[in-house]
């Protein structure tokens, strides 16, 4: 996984600048607007590149950022700079390592990566008691999945193939852990209430949880083709869908699942 990224650090900067993709980037910071303190103290664990660091960084927080990759962190670094922008920490080091920081330190949390990729719940688990133990009291958390049902969805026009066998596509209504051989990387996918109850078992208040594509999950040709072709439309859409992540009938169908806590 470390290897993936390594290779991949600049792709993953441009991952969200592409038309489908913008959708879950103005998703995830409406949540932050809406759910995180106005000034404090965050950390950026599975930052990557740092492109929702810069966003944190631009509203006056102070940022430290938490990357598994160094050529990722050293790819937000330059670029924070670039702006003129300082973070408080570049930290390369596993998401399992969290125990390393200071306890009841931070006011807001972000985990954007992570989860994706530990296929054991224990792993998972020990991410999420330790991300609680340095949040501050009633610090808040935004905890990033992969949705099978909306990878199962956006599967029909961006994978069908992988479905001749039935098999998978059954296999998509639960969780799923695949290898290099079988995906991008290491990943584990999951279904909404699954995560929600695990998150809860480390002692979590969840306060509200969203779908990142919103009702456009599913959809990238059509709105690739809008943002190339109409895109007055394309742009009412992609706000709608932002400000609507976390209605019900879309927030279960996402490929990307944000579920924001707090810490009690």
């Amino acid at each position: 996984m470390k290897g993936y990224y390594d290779e991949n650090a600049e792709c993953e900067w441009e991952r969200l600048n592409k038309p489908y993709r913008k959708i879950e980037f103005a998703s995830t910071l409406y949540l932050i607007d809406k759910y995180f303190p106005k000034e404090g103290s965050i950390i950026d664990v599975g930052s990557g590149p740092g492109r929702y660091s810069i966003e944190l960084l631009k509203k006056g927080y102070q940022v430290s950022l938490w990357e598994l990759s160094q050529n990722e962190l050293d790819l937000a670094k330059d670029k924070i700079q670039t702006l003129g922008l300082s973070a408080k920490a570049y930290i390369c080091e596993n998401a399992l390592n969290l125990h390393l920081l200071e306890s009841e330190n931070y006011d807001a949390l972000l985990i954007m990566g992570p989860m994706y990729h530990l296929w054991h719940k224990e792993d998972r688990q020990k991410v999420l008691t330790e991300a609680m133990r340095v949040l501050k009291k009633d610090g808040v958390a935004i905890i990033a999945y992969l949705n099978s049902w909306g990878i199962l969805k956006a599967g029909v026009t961006e994978f069908p193939d992988t479905f001749s066998d039935i098999r998978n596509v059954y296999g998509y209504l639960g969780e799923q852990a695949f290898d290099e051989n079988l995906s991008f990387t290491e990943v584990y996918f999951t279904i909404p209430p699954k995560a929600i109850e695990e998150i809860k078992e480390v002692g979590f208040e969840v306060i509200s949880y969203a779908g990142a594509e919103g009702y456009l999950s599913g959809t990238k040709t059509e709105v690739t083709r809008l943002y190339e072709e109409k895109r007055d439309i394309y742009d009412n859409f992609v706000k709608v869908a932002a400000e609507t992540c976390e209605y019900p009938q879309y927030r279960d169908a996402t490929e990307h699942l944000h579920i924001v806590v707090k810490k009690k």
